[in-house]
């Protein structure tokens, strides 16, 4: 709150104001804009909003402000920003506005994942700002609904070119962190002759020179206190130069206000306290519970505004939100209680029951169980829209006032689950613990133990929450079966995960118990899967790979629900991996793929990328692979989370043989404090760098690096990759023990799972461990078992591994072949460092090694060649916007800027147009 002047509207602000006309300008060239004003309270972050309202001539204005006591009511905060715009969700996407419309309660419907709503509200602004500048603006941010800050944070990461400005004022401090990583515009206090100014323009009569410099040193220079501090000085105080007032400027306005109030007669105060309690600031409601109350409200209303701390006109408005926070407190717990009561009486039951509910629960001194049912209905529905915070803050309260103990821990148990699901995962851990402390059934506490193992998972790591799920799934197994399957699946995949743990227990002992329960008479898919894994832990390879081939062969054929996809999919393209079943991996990751974007599962997706851009990186498709990086990248960006991001880079790079990225996408997966203790990192870190430096051609550093990566063979993958890598490198320095030690071991395995991959790969390894006719006829097997498999990586790396074995024997003509088909291969794939060997052995048979190269797209960035792609697959703007949670208007962006490097006019043409990484004729 600044005091105006003729000039610009604001007392000083120069680089603030010009930070805001640098914003409007952009949106009017077409360019987004994200600024988050953060200041204590009463610095004139509101004005300054209002200054940019003022200035947005030709452009569309919204706006919203967060109500503390809305903290609670999902999607309150972004319903009153969107609200004017809900005439276009008939534009967006179905899955788009059915999770916006679920979201605002316009419809019923299955729960919307908040990141499809997020990307709903990025349409909805990017449309609005389709003919005009959009100009949103968001007051107390502070005090917004959990799920509609995270979907304000989404919107600010993802805009670029919709012409939208997003301006959202935070009040300092606050707990927590909001709104991170954005562009900020620090707002302090006013410059000193400002201050004096302002002062002079709201203190009548003579004011002592030494007591103008106090107040304003004081206030230091923040225009609420000096607009609001001399209405409540005493003329001692104005008079009196060696007064000093002490404490925070905002503690001390509160305290004023606080006073202010306290002066007011008796039923203006309570006045003032219904409408500190009423958020929404409808006059009608609130007439109505004064009338309820007693209240002679016109007098009251009258008293309020003369007070200047409360209007009443087309809506009730506190002057400041320090006004509503003091009024608020200056009620004792009776006026509380006695207010909400109200209020919840003449609240609408069936337009507004949930806010009614809260009223309920805020009146209700102690257990009651009517209240706390209410509670829970109001929880359910919060739920059915999303909004899981406000469900857990119902389910916790009502579990509060519930007077059964057996009900009270069923309750708290659900708002732990809620809290769980909205990242609440310190208050989702103290109440499964407040839960277990009252007496739960059974089954009610395995559920906890399951729930504290996911929380375990999520907020720390997979080693941690492992444990956890075992235990929960053994004590679930007399009571749901089908639950305790579940559980175990997920144990199975933490131990996957995880890898070896310092403490020992790990995949061993979950396969144990898993063998441990009653085998169904009819196996279903996930039980094979299940005990396919378990047997192959507990009895070797070759016990339990014929057993997931054909639980994966039953997934490939069989159709499978969105929700049992999202379950066992991820869990079956690793044992795919694993068991070399490269068409099960390849059908797999992509369906799952497609589920989770389909569905805006966001909690899998980022795995479900992981595991497809693997499979892309053994089909030699990098540039394919890369562009899922970036996929992985974005989403990173969306939730606030880089882990997925760095693991993809981690399987790419070490194939470009660039040997600083493939170490920074190590160190950053090392560093990373989740994963920290964990044996899978080490599997992973190594194998990337074996694969790095076997490219190199420094045979030292691979096999260091292969030996480690495959210390612990029973997490398979990457494990087994080691290995395979390791027999080169072994064979490379002469280590003839360590080679054929690793080749047994692959072809054991290989022999077990009977595929073309495995029995290619075995052929391989086998080749570089023998001699004259023998390596020749199993150097063509393998190129010929992997030719027919779509492995085009391991495929050309053989071909590259012949052509040399063939110019060590003196073959020129025969390795000139195999080394050209290396190179074209591994060029194309854009395998940088083994193109470079093959290039090396071409010249040294005598041969002319032409240059290969993709002009056509080598400008083109990773999301720029991804949008390529899509476009050619046929896919819409909004498609491909849905699909990498931009916009699209960002779409049509970055298109113009790949037409421009590609040369071309149309969308039709980038068809005709070879990206890198594929094949001539492709």
């Amino acid at each position: 709150m600044t005091s105006r002047d003729s000039g610009n509207g604001l007392l000083g602000r120069r680089s603030e104001r010009q930070a805001l006309d640098d914003l409007l300008a952009g949106a009017r060239d077409g360019h987004s804009g994200v600024l988050v004003l953060r200041g204590e309270a009463g610095i004139g972050k509101t004005e300054l909003l209002k200054y940019l309202l003022g200035r947005a001539t030709g452009c569309r204005t919204v706006g919203a402000a967060g109500v503390q006591s809305e903290m609670e009511l999902s999607y309150a905060g972004l319903h009153q920003l969107c609200a004017p715009l809900l005439s276009g969700l008939d534009n967006l996407p179905e899955p788009q506005r059915d999770a916006l419309r679920t979201a605002f309660g316009l419809h019923g419907g299955a729960a919307p994942d908040r990141f499809l709503v997020g990307l709903a509200t990025l349409s909805l602004l990017s449309d609005a700002a389709g003919s005009e500048p959009l100009i949103c603006v968001i007051d107390d941010a502070q005090w917004l609904d959990r799920v509609s800050a995270q979907t304000v944070e989404f919107v600010s990461r993802r805009l670029l070119a919709e012409s939208v400005v997003l301006a959202v004022a935070v009040r300092e401090p606050t707990t927590g962190e909001m709104f991170t990583g954005l562009p900020e515009l620090p707002v302090t206090g006013l410059f000193e002759e400002d201050s004096r100014k302002l002062l002079a323009s709201v203190v009548t009569g003579p004011l002592d020179r030494r007591v103008r410099d106090r107040i304003v040193a004081e206030t230091r220079g923040n225009p609420l206190a000096l607009l609001e501090l001399p209405h409540t000085l005493t003329v001692l105080d104005l008079t009196e130069p060696y007064r000093r007032t002490t404490g925070p400027v905002a503690n001390r306005l509160e305290q004023d206000f606080l006073r202010r109030v306290q002066a007011l007669p008796a039923e203006t105060q309570r006045l003032l306290f219904l409408a500190a309690a009423e958020p929404v600031g409808d006059v009608t409601l609130l007439r109505r519970a004064a009338e309820r109350l007693g209240i002679a409200v016109d007098a009251a209303a009258a008293d309020a505004e003369a007070s200047k701390l409360l209007t009443l006109g087309a809506w009730a408005r506190f002057r400041h939100p320090l006004v509503r926070s003091a009024a608020y407190r200056a009620a004792g717990p009776a006026d509380l209680r006695e207010v909400h009561r109200a209020l919840a009486d003449v609240t609408d039951a069936g337009l507004d029951p949930d806010r009614r509910a809260w009223h309920l629960a805020r009146a209700t001194p102690g257990p009651d169980e009517a209240v706390a049912a209410e509670l829970e209905r109001s929880a359910d529905r919060a739920q059915a829209r999303g909004g899981v915070a406000a469900a857990a803050a119902f389910l916790d309260r009502a579990a509060q006032l519930t007077p059964d103990p057996t009900r009270r821990g069923a309750r708290a148990l659900a708002a732990a689950q809620a809290k769980y699901q909205a990242g609440a995962f310190d208050a989702a851990r103290e109440l499964a613990g407040a839960a277990e402390l009252g007496p739960l059934d059974d089954l009610a506490a395995a559920r906890s133990t399951l729930l504290r193992g996911r929380i375990m998972t999520a907020s720390n790591s997979a080693g941690a929450g492992l444990p956890l799920l075992l235990e929960a799934a053994r004590r679930l197994e007399p009571l749901d079966a089908g639950l305790a399957r579940e559980t175990y699946r997920d144990a199975i995949y933490a131990a996957l995960t995880a890898g070896r743990l310092p403490q020992g227990q790990g995949i061993l002992e979950v396969a144990q118990a898993i063998l441990a329960t009653p085998t169904p008479a009819e196996p279903t898919r996930d039980d094979l899967l299940l005990d396919g894994q378990a047997r192959l832990t507990t009895e070797g390879y070759g016990a339990g790979a014929p057993m997931l081939l054909q639980a994966l062969a039953a997934f490939r054929a069989d159709g499978i629900s969105p929700k049992e996809g999202l379950g066992w999919l991820p869990l079956a393209c690793r044992l795919a991996h694993s068991t070399w079943d490269f068409e099960s991996w390849s059908v797999l990751s992509a369906r799952l793929v497609d589920l989770a974007r389909g569905t805006g599962a966001l909690s899998v997706l980022p795995s479900a990328l992981l595991l497809r851009l693997s499979n892309r990186v053994f089909a030699g498709d990098l540039a394919g692979a890369g562009s899922l990086v970036a996929e992985a990248t974005a989403i990173g960006e969306a939730t606030g989370s880089r882990f997925f991001a760095h693991y993809s880079a981690l399987v790419v790079e070490p194939w470009k043989g660039r040997e600083a990225t493939t170490r920074q996408a190590i160190d950053a997966v090392t560093q990373d404090l989740l994963l920290r203790g964990e044996g899978k990192v080490e599997t992973a870190t190594q194998w990337a760098a074996a694969v790095l430096y076997n490219g190199l051609g420094r045979y030292a550093e691979a096999y260091a690096a292969a030996l480690r990566g495959c210390e612990n063979p029973q997490e398979l993958g990457l494990s087994l990759q080691s290995t395979v890598e390791l027999v080169e490198a072994s064979v490379r320095l002469g280590r003839p023990a360590d080679a054929a030690a690793a080749v047994t071991r692959i072809s054991d395995m290989a022999q077990a799972a009977g595929t073309e991959w495995a029995l290619g790969t075995e052929s391989g390894v086998r080749a570089l461990v023998s001699q004259g006719q023998q390596a020749d006829d199993l150097y063509r097997e393998a190129i010929e078992r992997l030719g027919g498999t779509g492995v085009r990586m391991d495929l050309a790396r053989t071909h590259l591994l012949y052509g040399e074995w063939l110019r060590r024997e003196n073959r020129r003509a025969d390795a000139r072949t195999q080394l050209g088909i290396a190179h074209d291969m591994l060029s194309t794939i854009g395998a940088g460092a083994f193109a470079e060997r093959a290039r090396r052995e071409l010249q040294a048979t005598g041969a002319t090694v032409r240059r290969h190269s993709v002009a056509t797209q080598a400008a083109l960035t990773p999301q720029e060649e991804q949008i390529a792609r899509l476009v050619r697959d046929g896919l819409t703007n909004p498609e491909i916007g849905a699909q990498l949670f931009i916009s699209p208007h960002t779409v049509e962006w970055h298109l113009r800027k790949v037409f421009s490097k590609l040369g071309i006019t149309s969308r039709k043409e980038i068809r005709t147009i070879r990206l890198a990484g594929e094949p001539a004729s492709a």
